[in-house]
């Protein structure tokens, strides 16, 4: 993680992928965190839709404790959950002139020895606010704020859950990774008729999640070890497509943890030119990286100085929007703009990236068949190697000529120690979803 004062205190989250710096409302409006204050911490909200951003510090009576959780909601309050013993307590902060006014919401109980209450991802709208509560046996989905008698108990799953995402714009169907005799799978739970169906579902000893979606397009980013067994890989898939999960190789960065955390919005029909933000996390610190599935490479960025790593959000015109905060600056945002075959992409380390043509976008993993991207201008292109695939048989029409790949010298790219299998697309079910 970058080398910086104002992160908050814990940086690895479950399964060992780092925590967010911030926690961003799903329109991009607002933000909020753990902010430092010698050696105590408080809440703070960020305004992101203005002119200028600006921080608005909530400070309680009291320091916050390290495990306490904020959330911004889409009215400009923040939602704080202040875990003790086998209660949680929520509240909802707002500025008041100088100080910080406080409205309790509840508290839920979690007696169950070795149950974990943590905050969901901002709901679509912002108008409500939602925790899972995982169990040994069974989790629940609670409804925190926006309910009219308090915290409410939605839903119970059958299994340990993990993770949380949102499959749609009204904040009904919530993708949750449940660990169930000994594999994890994602299912979504339909918060209104408090029903459980799978979504994603490989193979049947593998172990698949759910990290990102955008419900404009139907993007899914998936880990998964079904190619690689033992080994977790990233891939891609689109909501109720008949088309198999696909990993590219371009995303296996050895020796790197790579975490998704915003998909390019508005692009409704072409899910394969949606730009995903990637936080790289290696020895050489933390970067960003950008993706599209139509292309074959990541383009590797320097973060910006005090990014509060893992939070950002595009626009849909295709410019990334990180938040970062320094001694001079604590409140800013910078903003990247990666298009398509850019050359001016540059490496953690400065160097200018190669430019690539996108020329690639229909190439696919063996065994698998590639969503077409749409005719684009032809142009001037300097060919390339495919990446390194188990097995390939070349379309007739295309006529390949090898030439050196473009560096990336902040990793390594070399073959897995474990030999990659096809994955048969009727095992990969992404969009038998109950919404009736």
């Amino acid at each position: 993680m970058t080398a910086c004062a104002i992160e908050p205190p814990s940086t690895s989250g479950a399964d060992g992928v780092p925590e967010a710096g911030c926690v961003i409302t799903a329109d991009g409006s607002y933000a909020a965190r753990l902010a430092p204050a010698g050696d105590c911490w408080f809440p703070e909200r960020w305004t992101l839709d203005g002119p200028e951003p600006y921080a608005v510090p909530l400070p309680g009576n009291q320091p916050e404790e390290p495990g306490t959780g904020v959330q911004p909601m889409g009215d400009g309050r923040v939602l704080i959950h202040r875990p003790s013993a086998s209660r949680h307590l929520f509240s909802l902060l707002y500025p008041t002139g100088p100080g910080t006014g406080e409205l309790p919401l509840g508290a839920v109980e979690c007696p169950e020895p070795g149950t974990r209450l943590v905050l969901l991802p901002p709901a679509p709208g912002g108008a409500r606010a939602y925790a899972l509560a995982s169990g040994p046996r069974s989790s629940a989905v609670w409804l925190v704020a926006g309910g009219a008698f308090g915290p409410e108990r939605l839903a119970e799953v059958p299994g340990r859950c993990s993770g949380g995402v949102w499959l749609d714009g009204t904040g009904r169907l919530l993708a949750l990774d449940r660990e169930l005799g000994g594999r994890t799978k994602t299912v979504v739970v339909d918060l209104e008729r408090a029903v459980v169906s799978p979504l994603l579902q490989i193979a049947d000893d593998s172990d698949d999640r759910l990290l990102l979606a955008d419900p404009d397009s139907g993007l899914l980013l998936i880990s998964s070890d079904a190619p690689s067994p033992g080994q977790e890989r990233l891939g891609w898939g689109v909501l109720g497509s008949t088309l198999p999960v696909r990993f590219p190789e371009c995303l296996r960065l050895p020796d790197c943890v790579v975490t998704p955390f915003a998909i390019q919005p508005g692009q409704v029909l072409t899910p394969e030119n949606c730009a995903v933000g990637l936080r790289v996390d290696g020895a050489f610190g933390t970067w960003v990286g950008v993706w599209r599935p139509a292309e074959r490479r990541v383009r590797h960025l320097p973060a910006p100085e005090g990014w509060l790593a893992g939070t950002g959000v595009w626009t849909p015109e295709g410019v990334l929007r990180l938040p970062y905060a320094t001694r001079s600056t604590p409140c800013g945002v910078s903003t990247l703009t990666a298009a398509r075959g850019n050359a001016g992409a540059k490496e953690p380390n400065g160097k200018a990236g190669a430019k690539e043509a996108d020329g690639n976008a229909g190439a696919t993993e063996p065994g698998r068949t590639a969503v077409p991207a749409p005719t684009r201008p032809a142009a001037p292109t300097r060919s390339r190697p495919p990446a390194p695939l188990e097995t390939r048989t070349p379309a007739p029409s295309v006529t390949r000529t090898p030439a050196p790949p473009a560096p990336v010298p902040s990793v390594t790219r070399v073959a897995g120690p474990v030999p990659a299998r096809p994955v048969p697309l009727q095992q990969a079910p992404l969009g038998r979803l109950v919404t009736n």
